[in-house]
């Protein structure tokens, strides 16, 4: 872990990082590709230690308020938040000004901040989101070796709904031959409905994969599966995109069950949804005249 100044926080679409690089070890994951240019070790982790006054300062000047994001390329609970506790003191600046929040994670220790994600849900919109990818558990810990298990993120769906709190599940990527099954989306799907989740995000059934990211990933499939990373090279060469061919069948049955059980599963939708900010108490003071 080391420490950096940064210049600023927000980009242009009110998204931020507030660490770089990541320790739960998923063995697909896409920032570790070289063209984020990342200049470290990937699980060294950089601390943007500045994160926190950039942030007020940029919302301190902002006219209208809006959503915050955070956790599209580093998740925001990864294991140095437990002592540094940079994102809890980000939460703090987005309630104490009265924006919206986006995060997304795979960590439980987002139920450490629930005091903050409610706080932003009554005067804003909080939208939660947690990555299901694995339902058998065993393989879950297998390709995402250091975060909590499916299981317990759906027991962390179930307290934010219980919460009040709207909640989007990211079920991607589905690997190839590994996790690109009808028992695998039924299962994520069970999780999803007893959560009451608002939407289940992806981008069809499969993963991408380019250099520094791809590499990685085929050293993890020798380990725990062997002769996995041949069948990869086989069927899709150096490809970035790596569909299922069971992709038409799965996305056909979660395109259903969403529709059974009022589920939103497009995409387009779901991203203006955390984009659109809400003023609760300013709805709610018109409604008394």
């Amino acid at each position: 872990m080391h420490e950096k100044e940064v210049k600023s926080i927000l980009s242009s679409q009110n998204g931020m990082n507030i660490y770089r690089g990541c320790t739960h070890g998923c063995i697909y994951c896409d920032a570790r590709s070289t063209c984020y240019q990342m200049k470290h070790r990937f699980e060294d982790i950089e601390v943007k230690s500045n994160a926190v006054e950039l942030l007020e300062q940029s919302l301190k000047k902002k006219r209208k308020k809006c959503m915050i994001g955070t956790g599209a390329m580093s998740d925001p609970y990864m294991h140095c938040e437990k002592t540094l506790q940079n994102t809890r003191k980000c939460l703090e600046v987005i309630d104490k000004y009265g924006f919206g929040l986006a995060i997304q994670t795979k960590s439980d220790m987002i139920l450490r901040d629930l005091d903050l994600l409610k706080s932003i849900n009554e005067k804003a919109k909080c939208v939660v989101q947690m990555t299901l990818t694995t339902y058998n558990e065993d393989l879950c810990k297998i390709i995402e070796p250091n975060v909590c298990t499916t299981k317990r993120r759906g027991e962390v769906l179930n307290i934010m709904r219980d919460a009040g709190i709207p909640t989007i599940v990211w079920f991607t990527p589905l690997l190839p031959f590994i996790n690109d099954t009808e028992e695998n989306v039924r299962g994520i799907v069970e999780y999803c409905k007893e959560a009451k989740v608002y939407g289940i995000l992806t981008f069809g059934m499969g993963v991408t994969l380019r250099d520094g990211d791809r590499q990685y990933f085929y050293k993890q499939l020798d380990k725990y599966f062997p002769g996995m990373k041949e069948r990869y090279i086989r069927t899709f060469g150096n490809a970035y995109e790596v569909p299922s061919p069971n992709n038409d069948k799965l996305m056909a049955i979660l395109k259903e069950e969403c529709d059974k059980n009022n589920i939103v599963c497009d995409a387009n939708e779901l991203f203006k949804y955390m984009h659109e900010f809400e003023e609760k108490k300013h709805i709610e003071q018109i409604s008394m005249f």
